[in-house]
């Protein structure tokens, strides 16, 4: 069955002015409004944006083209936030090396991002701000995740 993923084009009216900040963001969230309002912040700021609803649609994305950075949720079906940081890493491919950024409101999230290996994570709610610097930090330093591994 052919995965479904939703591929979203900037707009050159809200496009930035500096391009050079401009990042392929994969955006992996099973709520199609909260996929659809971090879009439109990402494509406000210049970045070109593609979506996937759950963990086993964002791994068949990276698949075919991986991204410079992923926004990852962390309780989704199918296979949740964890699970496809676990499977990026698992493959050996180099897309263990993209930065992730988990975005959550769960109860624990730091120990959850301490688990994938990731220093990136922002707590539900955040504003679009937050968000952003939170972006331009991971862009920057390129911290890919470092698993500890054993760990559940």
């Amino acid at each position: 069955m052919p995965v479904q993923c939703k591929e979203v084009t900037s707009n050159p009216i809200l496009q930035a002015t500096n391009s050079a900040n401009m990042a392929d963001v994969l955006i992996v969230d099973d709520n199609a409004d909260i996929r659809d309002l971090l879009a439109a912040i990402l494509q406000v700021d210049g970045h070109q944006v593609r979506e996937a609803s759950n963990g086993r649609e964002g791994l068949d994305f990276v698949a075919a083209r991986p991204p410079d950075l992923i926004l990852l949720d962390v309780e989704m079906p199918v296979l949740n936030g964890p699970e496809m940081a676990q499977g990026l890493f698992l493959r050996d491919f180099g897309d263990e090396k993209i930065p992730i950024i988990l975005l959550s409101g769960i109860v624990g999230l730091q120990e959850v991002a301490e688990v994938i290996g990731t220093p990136y994570f922002l707590a539900k709610p955040y504003s679009p701000e937050a968000l952003l610097r939170m972006v331009d930090w991971a862009l920057r330093e390129h911290i890919p995740p470092r698993p500890k591994l054993g760990v559940r």
